[in-house]
This record gives C-alpha cells, sequence and structure tokens, in this order.
C-alpha cells in the first residue's frame, strides 16, 4: 500500500491539530472580562507551519531541536532587529551617531556586529530635509543602510522601545516611523 499526497497532508494536519488542541481547550474554558483578544484557533499560516513541521519531525528529516535553535537564531540574532537597535543608539547618543555616519563599519561593531556580509558598511541619514532611499536587489545583505528621522514623541523612550518602532523599510528608507500611540507630536 502506497502512501498519498493526501494520507501524508491528513497525517501532518492530525499531529498539528493535536498539538494545539490544549491551548484551544484552554482559551474555551477562559472567560471573563479583559481588555486583550483571545484567538481560539492559530491562523492558515501557522497551521501550515506547524502541520509542515510535524511531517519533517515525523519522517525524521528535520530534527525539532536544531529548528527551534535556526528559529531562535534569526529572531533574536540576525535580522532587522540588529539594525533597530542601532538606529536606536544613534537617536538616543550624538556621539554614537556621529561614528556611525562617519565609519559605520566601526561604529556597527562596537555593538557586536560584523562579519562577512558587513564589511563595508554605510549609513546615510534621513532628515526633514533630505530622504535616502536604498535601493537593493535583495540578496541577503544590506551593505548601505538609512538611518531613519527619529519620530516626534519619543524623547522619554529607551533604546529598547525605540529599537522597537523600527522597521526593515524604514531602514531601507521606504517607510517612515510612526510615532508611537499616544505620543504629543
Amino acid at each position: 500500500m502506497s502512501t498519498t499526497r493526501r494520507d501524508i497532508l491528513t497525517a501532518a494536519l492530525t499531529a498539528a491539530g493535536a498539538a494545539v488542541a490544549p491551548d484551544l481547550a484552554g482559551a474555551q474554558e477562559h472567560s471573563h472580562d479583559h481588555d486583550h483578544d483571545h484567538q481560539t484557533v492559530p491562523s492558515d499560516p501557522a497551521l501550515r507551519v506547524k502541520a509542515l513541521e510535524s511531517l519533517l519531525v515525523a519522517k525524521g528529516l528535520v530534527d525539532s531541536a536544531a529548528l527551534d535553535t535556526l528559529v531562535d537564531t534569526y529572531q533574536h540574532q540576525i535580522g532587522p532587529r540588529n539594525g533597530a537597535r542601532v538606529v536606536a543608539r544613534a537617536w538616543l547618543d550624538d556621539a554614537y551617531k556621529k561614528r556611525l555616519l562617519g565609519n559605520a563599519t566601526a561604529a556597527i561593531a562596537e555593538l557586536g556586529y560584523g562579519g562577512a556580509e558587513g564589511e563595508h558598511m554605510v549609513v546615510v541619514e534621513n532628515t526633514v530635509h533630505l530622504h535616502n532611499l536604498v535601493v537593493c536587489t535583495l540578496c541577503s545583505c544590506y551593505p548601505y543602510r538609512v538611518l531613519p528621522e527619529r519620530p516626534a514623541g519619543t524623547e522619554k523612550l529607551d533604546e529598547s522601545e525605540l529599537a522597537m518602532l523600527v522597521t526593515r523599510d524604514a531602514m531601507i528608507g521606504v517607510a517612515r516611523i510612526l510615532a508611537p500611540q499616544g505620543a504629543q507630536t
């Protein structure tokens, strides 16, 4: 008897359903007045990811611990969050901002970032009168960065709060950073 594609998908979805079932049961029993939303059913993409992960793990093609490590690496060690930290530091520290605009590679290295794709970094600043835009081929790196204009109303935010406002699109100049809700403009 051969296994069909439908059989494989059914098994993966069943495994994914079993993995989220405890969460759903708890969510249904959870009943009180409060200001936050509950999502009782995971989104379609989340279900698809869980189904694929369950299938790959069940077939022995992927080690779940290795996958967790990979996801953690891209969420916390690589990517836009690092650039956002650089931007937030420049917004808070004028001396760092001057070093960043003068020698981005060295200034970024001060925060522990560097490597093969960061050997020659350039940062250009957006201001009220000048807006830079990075045009990239969407390869694995962005050797040029934009220091976005700091939004009004963020004067009381610390570095981590500022970094949370910064997006990848803002760091290549295709979007402006919006002031947080409730900020005085």
